[in-house]
């Protein structure tokens, strides 16, 4: 036999091998390790092995300790830094898993009814209106090709703030017969446009033709307090206008402590809410600086307890939420914040920030007999599993209003300005 054909040979039994190595069931199970995991401080990960597998780490520093047996490996993380572990199953390579580990961190579950109100940045245009004049009638708004959903930000060079200053103007115009220099915010951009007040027939005042608002309110539920910085999250989704349908964009706002007065069950195409009032007192707890896909954030002026989890509690990235057995804090009566039983359906484990991240069922009986399972207002409401924050309720099914969507709480707490990734440092060996 030449030394050829015995190469060959050989090379062919190495191939052979390691392509039945590929498809053994030790090896596929590994493959399914997601190649990025993110502990924080204190945590453990279990991870099932097979007998033949063994694992170790690549840098030798104390933010992660690993031990094994027979069945499974034991990721300990103990202090914020990086560390690489590799898998090696019969002598081959077969998996490197990145291991970030983050610094403690909790925040305080909501639960509250609040009240919600929002100023906006100039006054909105939601609607335009026939002016009835000697001539016949017109909308000199709609005429100046002013939409639905413009903000008007600039009259005259001046900036508008509220409705109460738009009137001025407009009637002055009128008088003059000379137009106003109107600046709109819309989605494309700013547009300038004039626009010739008209005046009432059997009126002395002149109009716009246009239906405008400067600030919209309305219920929903806190989700999370982070009470070192005061930041809070609330909604897990963004306000829109009733009229436009579109994001109201924040000038400024406040909430205050809101008592829940009835709720109109939710059915199949019907979806059910609940029925709010401010509370008396109308203190406000808390300001709106921000309106997102994923709610409404800001600082509180005080401490807010639900009277369930009043000390801070770990959360979960959404790689670690798990279908089954999880649980909503939530206002259905007065102001009682109250536990009820739900499952996650499904769940997404996702690397950029993004809205419906899991699916969730109602499966408490008390809360099915009361709401028929999630109804407005109820947006905000936080989930917890296994002892962590793991997101907010969202969004109803309006064919299923037993069932809706989450948000993941690392993306709320993304845009409430907290960054829990800010410390972890890699430590050299």
């Amino acid at each position: 036999m030449t030394y050829d054909v015995l190469r060959k040979i050989i090379g062919g039994i190495l191939l052979v091998s390691l392509i039945a190595l590929g498809f053994s069931k030790p090896v596929q199970e590994y493959l399914q390790i997601p190649a990025n995991i993110t502990l924080f401080e204190g945590q453990q990960l279990d991870i099932a092995k097979a007998e033949a597998v063994s694992a170790g780490l690549s840098i030798d520093n104390t933010s992660v300790s690993i031990k094994e047996d027979n069945h499974s490996i034991s990721l300990r993380a103990k202090e914020n830094g990086k560390n690489e572990m590799f898998l090696e199953l019969a002598g081959f390579p077969i998996k490197k898993v990145d291991v970030n580990v983050l610094k403690d961190f909790k925040v305080i579950p909501g639960g509250q009814s609040i009240g919600v109100k929002l100023n906006t940045v100039g006054v909105l245009v939601v609607g335009h209106h026939q002016v009835n004049t000697a001539e016949g009638k017109a909308s000199p708004g709609e005429t100046a090709g002013i939409k639905i959903g413009d903000i008007i930000t600039e009259i005259n060079g001046k900036k508008i703030e509220k409705m109460s200053d738009v009137a001025p103007f407009v009637q002055e115009a009128g008088k003059s017969g000379n137009p106003l220099q109107i600046i709109v915010s819309r989605e494309s951009g700013k547009v300038k446009t004039e626009l010739t007040p008209l005046k009432e027939k059997g009126e002395e005042t002149y109009k716009l033709g246009l239906y405008i608002r400067d600030s919209a309110a309305g219920i929903g539920t806190m989700t999370f307090y982070h009470p070192e910085s005061k930041k809070y999250g609330a909604l897990g989704h963004v306000i829109s206008d009733m009229d436009t349908k579109k994001p109201i964009v924040v000038e400024d706002g406040q909430i205050v402590r809101s008592t829940v007065t009835s709720i109109e069950k939710g059915s199949n195409g019907n979806p059910g809410e609940k029925l709010a009032r401010f509370s008396s007192d109308k203190e406000i707890i808390g300001n709106i600086v921000r309106n997102s896909p994923f709610g409404i954030f800001g600082e509180l002026n005080r401490d807010m307890k639900n009277g369930i989890f009043d000390k801070p509690m770990p959360i979960a990235l959404s790689h670690q939420v798990k279908e089954g057995a999880a649980q909503i804090l939530t206002v259905v009566d007065n102001d009682e914040v109250q536990l009820f039983d739900i499952e996650i359906v499904s769940t997404i484990p996702q690397k950029f920030p993004a809205t419906k991240g899991m699916v969730i069922k109602v499966t408490d009986q008390k809360l099915l007999d009361k709401t028929g399972g999630i109804v407005q207002g109820m947006s905000g409401s936080p989930i917890i599993q296994d002892g962590k924050i793991i997101g907010a309720v969202t969004h109803v099914f309006v064919n299923d209003p037993t069932s809706g969507y989450g948000v993941h709480i690392e993306w709320m707490l993304n845009e409430a300005g907290i960054d829990i990734y800010e410390k972890t440092e890699e430590k050299a060996s």
